[in-house]
């Protein structure tokens, strides 16, 4: 029971952590591309801006990666913004393996407690005889109930584990999408300077 009490208290930590880290206007800010672009084009975006721009927020991490690189061509900067997201998506998923770890560890941890408790009450008939039925009913719940406690916490962990890798599958998909943006914008513009 108390390694099924520190798998609760963990899971519980992380949950609360994952709710409050894997907020999509944190991690994306819905005007962010725009305000980038605006600077962008009026020749503001210096080295200080970019700095700062990468210290923001994850997707103005991988802006700054990508804008870093924009005058190398359009495969660099793709490459350059790839590196920097794989980056921003291992920090999205950090604590997640250890969420579906307890997921997967607390009914194992419920069964052997129950495990341990049957084995002491046959150890108790073996010594009692089954004459007293109220203290083996007595004992037989008891060692039921660490399997009920690891069920309930699997379950919750189980379920926001795969809550949050959902939610970060989105903001992945939010996080390309503005990217890819930038970069057609950037290189679109360049082939009609080019032509012209």
């Amino acid at each position: 029971m108390v390694f099924i009490l520190l798998c609760s208290v963990l899971a519980l930590a992380i949950c609360i952590e994952r709710l409050y880290t894997l907020n999509p206007k944190k991690i994306s800010p819905p005007h962010l591309l725009a305000t980038v672009w605006k600077q962008l084009k009026a020749g503001e975006l210096d080295a200080a801006r970019l700095r700062s721009l990468k210290q923001s927020s994850p997707l103005g991490r991988i802006l700054a990666a990508g804008l870093g690189n924009a005058n190398h061509g359009r495969d660099v900067m793709k490459e350059s913004i790839q590196d920097a997201a794989s980056h921003v998506v291992h920090d999205l998923e950090r604590y997640l393996n250890t969420l579906g770890t307890i997921a997967a560890v607390a009914p194992l941890l419920g069964l052997l407690g129950t495990v341990v408790g049957m084995i002491r009450v046959f150890a108790e008939i073996m010594t009692q005889g089954t004459g007293n039925a109220s203290a083996l009913a007595g004992g037989i719940s008891e060692a039921l109930i660490t399997t009920a406690a690891g069920l309930m916490v699997a379950i919750p962990a189980l379920i926001m584990h795969r809550y949050f890798v959902g939610r970060i599958n989105e903001i992945v998909v939010g996080l390309e999408q503005e990217t890819i943006k930038l970069v057609d914008a950037l290189h679109n513009d360049d082939r009609a300077d080019s032509r012209t």
